[in-house]
């Protein structure tokens, strides 16, 4: 399941960062006009939409097959978790929010904008992490120590497998020229 969710991650986030480059070839070459930027900015989102709502599901699968929570645990454990994914999925947002400007602006982004996509990235490091801290106690009033541990545990595995396959994908900023 694990390479399944990265070959789709790669090329959602693959699709979205080669989209620029790939109208301006089409243009320069003179073939037929492409789908308007809106039109290809649409499908683009549609694509990455379904491909989190995937990605949710399957890590919430992940965690039901790890946890193995008794049936007293679940019933107070998954209205917990939909809230803490709810807000998980905000900070998904403005990443994907961040990482559309970074593709939109690649190759011609300008030192001050450069250090604004940088600050902002990191600015949503530390949400995530104030995030997890917020839900510790929350999430360990419904569940045991251990199991509580074993969910955060699993929780920031899928966010690193999911964070690195998208560096993977994403060139380094590259100096305006």
């Amino acid at each position: 399941m694990k390479n399944i969710i990265g070959a789709a991650l790669c090329l959602a986030f693959a699709l979205l960062l080669c989209t620029p480059r790939m109208r301006s070839q089409s243009a320069s070459s003179g073939q037929a006009s492409p789908p308007s930027s809106k039109e290809n900015q649409a499908s683009i989102d549609q694509s990455v939409a379904l491909l989190r709502q995937d990605l949710r599901s399957g890590k919430k699968q992940t965690i039901a097959a790890t946890l193995q929570l008794t049936d007293a645990e679940a019933t107070k454990f998954w209205p917990v978790y939909d809230q803490y994914s709810d807000e998980m999925s905000k900070l998904g947002d403005a990443k994907y929010a961040l990482l559309k400007e970074y593709a939109n602006g690649f190759g011609s982004l300008s030192d001050d904008q450069a250090l604004s996509l940088t600050k902002r990235s990191l600015s949503l490091d530390e949400q995530l992490t104030q995030l997890r801290s917020k839900y510790v106690p929350i999430i360990n009033r419904v569940l045991p120590g251990t199991k509580t541990a074993t969910f955060f545990q699993i929780d920031r595995r899928l966010g690193t497998l999911i964070d690195l396959q998208m560096a993977e994908q994403i060139p380094l900023v590259q100096e305006q020229k």
